[in-house]
């Protein structure tokens, strides 16, 4: 297959991410995703956990309390952004396990003020597997009401996953 001049700089698909008949190797790849967000220096700032369960499926569960509080004493809509931003990311970069993917835009809608307790991010990834990933996530608070939704478009880096000292393989 011949590439055009500008496709030359784009990293190949990921076949062993994106092939379902070499889907064996995802479960590692999800762990070693869950390792590099608890790694990540920002999530020593907030009590949460990622899991992904599945391709294009990742949940998050964050604790809510007054630190993140705006002056009006409910969480501030960065937070929202974080756990929307977060949960899109981690379901897209499931289903790549070679490169790490970026942000390059975000919508997001505030449907709820939240104040405190448990809150769930999940993010499903709707569409893309090549150079471009659109996904979305929603959030609902310990009533199972929405409180927040957003849609995101990750693009794949030239950072390779491998090479990011909190991606680690189990084994």
């Amino acid at each position: 297959m011949a590439c055009s001049p500008m496709r030359r700089t784009v990293t190949p698909p990921d076949r062993a991410a994106t092939d379902s008949a070499s889907m064996s190797g995802a479960p590692a790849h999800y762990r070693a995703l869950e390792h590099l967000y608890a790694a990540a220096p920002i999530n020593d700032l907030f009590a949460s956990r990622l899991v992904i369960s599945e391709p294009g499926v990742a949940r998050i569960t964050f604790d809510i309390d007054e630190r993140v509080y705006h002056a009006a004493g409910a969480a501030h809509g960065t937070i929202y952004f974080k756990m929307l931003d977060d949960a899109a990311f981690y379901a897209a970069n499931s289903l790549v396990s070679d490169r790490f993917l970026l942000t390059t835009g975000f919508n997001l809608h505030f449907t709820k003020p939240v104040r405190a307790g448990k809150v769930v991010a999940e993010g499903r990834w709707i569409s893309g597997k090549r150079r471009v990933f659109i996904a979305e996530a929603h959030l609902t608070d310990e009533e199972g009401d929405e409180i927040g939704r957003g849609t995101g478009t990750f693009m794949r880096s030239r950072i390779a996953l491998s090479g990011l000292d909190g991606y680690r393989l189990p084994g």
